[in-house]
């Protein structure tokens, strides 16, 4: 695995130093006014389902429609509709369990949350038996398998919070909730159960409404425990050190458990657009840019109370808009390539898992998705961080044209915050499709990192998710001018080449990526 890895991006490094150049000229006037322009109080903050959305959507498709793109949604559509379900207890639930012989019936007050969080709003299990599957972490790539050998099927799975570090300061997407429930669904579990170490928390947030995520594991329902309680299971502190080791492999509970649930259910229905660019040799090979055009709408506080969201994310809604102008402007490429507007973003990207649960082009034959959220608003940088280095290489392909120019990739400096989980990249990679996100540089030319991160301290604390993040006359494009055009040159290399982008040996997606190779097999 690690020699065709080397391979492929021994051989990804030489396709893009000798590819021909391709003429860009990103203008950051015509950023200023474009964003100017979407981050106007009389969009409100770009809210899904609101008069800001309406004029969002009409902006982009009007741009669009201008530089002769074709709609690139649903059958030939600019809208690609998402509904958004948000979930609300009609009561709590009622669960009773069996522990070893002994019948109870148990409510949030004794240690044990139970919602259910599916596409119905309803659960119904009956004597369930329990499996306890330590961090339900599956991962091949690291030789760790907590599941062994047991069957799941029809059973309740019970999971500790977190994950082992593997050796990384970084966060991995096997410590959420998410993938712990992606995991036992796929395995046929009915119902996951993961062990709070802070219990009292998520009993303070218990009843509050909850959004599924589109192409959310359809579990009968998700459920929370208290550390007490989950002794008095059978899962003690005698095991806690076979966990982090690897050495654990789930084990049978006696125990049982009944569950009736219902939840009352409230849809939004908002839209992705989508635009596209049709490939002359390869149109069924697709390369995605995106970015989120929503921002978080008004409040009622007194003053200012519109989130313009200028650099959050009109700054990246207009980034790939002009992307898109320069793609027309040189002529299609041997690939498609695919300008994605999604929706829901501050609301737990959801127009982005939308998307990926239900794609207009099939993830098998996606390239890659180049994410764009907050463009750098600075001078010019010599670093360009990424979120998630180390994962795909993606990140070696961009840093031999950073190189090019004078320029260095490196990571975002962030670990403890997971940024890579948290933007819209972030579901295609979780799909398996190769996924890069860059973000703000610190390493100014002018001034070195000492003066650039204390600006984007200042800058990331005074304005983000704020009503003070407006556009101004003042704001400096140089750094997003030098990061679109990197992007361009990946994104123009990519679509007119055969190169395949790959997921790093210990990527957690690359185990995904792997369940549809033989669809990109005959294709390199």
């Amino acid at each position: 695995m690690a020699k065709h890895f080397l391979r492929g991006a021994a051989l990804a490094a030489l396709v893009f130093i000798s590819a021909p150049a391709f003429a860009q000229d990103f203008s950051a006037q015509t950023l200023s006014e474009k964003i100017r322009v979407i981050s106007a109080d009389d969009f409100q903050g770009r809210k899904p389902g609101t008069v800001g959305e309406e004029k969002t959507l009409a902006w982009l498709q009007a741009e669009y429609e201008a530089m002769g793109l074709q709609p690139g949604g649903p059958n030939g559509q600019w809208l690609q509709t998402i509904e958004v379900l948000r979930l609300t207890p009609k009561a709590e639930a009622v669960v009773s369990t069996t522990v070893s012989g002994q019948a109870s019936t148990v409510a949030a007050a004794d240690g044990l949350i139970v919602r259910a969080i599916n596409s119905a709003g309803l659960a119904a299990v009956e004597n369930a038996p329990v499996v306890f599957a330590g961090y339900g972490i599956t991962a091949p790539e690291r030789e760790w398998d907590d599941y062994g050998d047991i069957d799941v099927t029809g059973k309740v799975v019970v999971v500790m919070s977190g994950s082992p570090s593997f050796g990384s300061q970084y966060r991995r997407f096997y410590a959420q909730e998410a993938y712990k429930a992606d995991e036992a669904f796929r395995r046929g579990a009915v119902g996951v159960i993961t062990v709070q170490s802070d219990f009292s928390r998520t009993l303070a947030r218990n009843g509050r409404q909850q959004t599924l995520s589109p192409g959310s594991a359809e579990l009968q329902f998700k459920g929370w425990l208290s550390g007490e309680l989950a002794k008095s299971w059978g899962i003690g502190t005698a095991e806690e050190e076979t966990l982090e080791s690897g050495a654990f492999k789930a084990r049978a509970l006696n125990v049982t458990v009944s569950v009736k649930a219902e939840e009352e259910k409230d849809i939004l229905s908002t839209s992705n657009l989508i635009a596209r660019l049709p490939g002359t040799e390869f149109p069924d090979e697709t390369i995605i840019f995106s970015a989120h055009w929503d921002h978080v709408g008004t409040n009622d506080h007194p003053g200012d109370n519109i989130f313009n969201g200028a650099w959050d994310n009109a700054s990246g809604t207009v980034g790939v808009v002009e992307m898109a102008r320069q793609f027309a402007k040189n002529g299609p490429s041997k690939r498609t390539v695919v300008f994605l507007h999604a929706t829901a973003e501050e609301m737990g990207l959801l127009g982005a898992y939308g998307y990926t649960a239900d794609p207009v082009y099939p993830l098998e034959t996606t390239v890659a998705d180049i994410n764009i959220d907050m463009l750098p608003l600075s001078g010019p940088t010599r670093d360009v961080p990424i979120f998630g280095k180390g994962q795909n290489t993606l990140e070696d392909m961009l840093d031999v044209l950073a190189k090019a120019e004078g320029r260095y990739v490196s990571d975002d400096g962030q670990p403890e915050q997971g940024f890579y989980y948290r933007s819209d990249h972030f579901p295609f990679a979780r799909a398996g499709v190769p996924a890069l996100m860059p973000w703000h540089g610190v390493d100014f030319v002018d001034g070195g990192v000492e003066t650039g991160k204390a600006a984007w301290q200042e800058r990331f604390g005074r304005v983000y998710h704020r009503p003070s993040d407006e556009w101004s006359e003042d704001l400096d494009f140089t750094s997003a001018v030098e990061n679109l055009t990197l992007l361009y040159r990946l994104g123009r290399e990519l679509a007119d080449s055969r190169v395949w982008p790959t997921w790093k040996p210990e990527s957690e997606f690359g185990q995904v990526r792997a369940r549809s190779e033989t669809a990109r097999a005959d294709r390199r």
